[in-house]
């Protein structure tokens, strides 16, 4: 069985994002960013960032190196976990739309265990709305979760290196659309956005953990 790197860190979103990726082995990384930040994707725009407000409010505004919308980290905010797959490995896939079907199977495992069944793996295209390079949980990608009602509950985006995949999942604790959005330039009112499921972060990293065999 193919052992898994657990490691955990507390600090910035900016620090957590610039960590180094490790040449080789399976890795399941558990962060927390020690102050809220908006992280934009690697190719979203900066002005899609009100920086004037941000700077008000306290949020840093911070880029990731993975693509699609912003998204809001930051104590109580969402459960962020990386899981790294080196190349070659079983759990590869060079099919960039179905590398992360298996994690969201790991995922759907792991809220099963802490008492939110039913949920699904999104296996189709990208499904894209008004809002979702904007807004990352406004869209729906390949190996993302949705409970029974539609609504996503976990978020995946992929980095990929010559040696390595990356994938950057987040669920959220809470989700406020309206805090979100008044972050942004461009605010779409609350009820224009899909639907997102709110999952307690109580034991989740363990079922995940135990899911992966990590």
């Amino acid at each position: 069985m193919t052992e898994w790197e657990r490691a955990s860190w507390r600090a910035s979103a900016a620090e957590l994002h610039a960590l180094e990726l490790p040449s080789s082995g399976r890795g399941l990384w558990v962060l927390e960013a020690d102050a809220p930040a908006l992280v934009l994707g690697s190719t979203q725009p900066d002005a899609d960032a009100d920086a004037e407000r941000c700077a008000a409010e306290g949020v840093a505004v911070v880029r990731r190196r993975s693509g699609g919308g912003a998204v809001l980290v930051g104590p109580g905010e969402c459960t962020w976990i990386d899981v790294l797959v080196p190349r070659g490995d079983p759990l590869w896939h060079d099919d960039v739309g179905r590398a992360a079907w298996w994690l969201g199977e790991a995922w759907c495992a792991a809220l099963a265990a802490i008492g939110l069944p039913r949920c699904t793996v999104h296996r189709g295209p990208m499904v894209r709305t008004p809002w979702s390079a904007v807004v990352c949980f406004a869209g729906l990608g390949p190996g993302e979760v949705v409970d029974e009602r539609g609504a996503k509950v976990v978020g995946i985006s992929q980095r990929r290196t010559r040696s390595m995949a990356r994938f950057q999942c987040a669920v959220p604790t809470r989700w406020a659309p309206e805090r979100m959005t008044a972050l942004l330039t461009a605010r779409p009112p609350a009820d224009a956005l899909p639907p997102v499921g709110a999952v307690s972060a109580d034991g989740l990293v363990e079922a995940f953990a135990a899911a992966i065999g990590a």
